[in-house]
């Protein structure tokens, strides 16, 4: 079973690296003539600047969720061995 803080951690790293990558491009100078490849190619970019960032926000919320639900196992497991701790012990059969 995976651990639910490792993968979380996993899923911001993935967000950063993503973000991370997007934001290392370099911002071309503004023209008034551009060709349709190089309009497309910008429309390309804001696309991908706009997934990259859709993508930062799953993995943000897909890590929230997961340290969620490994404080809720917790919690549970805790309580199962509290309930165990009061039970009377077990008969043992020979």
């Amino acid at each position: 079973m995976l651990n639910p803080t490792k993968s979380a951690a996993t899923w911001i790293a993935v967000g950063i690296l993503i973000g991370g990558l997007s934001a290392c491009q370099k911002k071309e100078a503004v023209s008034d003539a551009k060709g349709p490849a190089e309009q497309a190619g910008q429309q390309i970019d804001k696309a991908t600047e706009k997934a990259g960032a859709e993508l930062n926000k799953a993995a943000e919320k897909a890590g929230e969720t997961m340290q969620q639900l490994g404080q809720k196992l917790q919690n549970e497991a805790q309580q199962a061995q509290k309930s165990q701790e009061g039970a009377p012990p077990a008969e043992k059969k020979e």
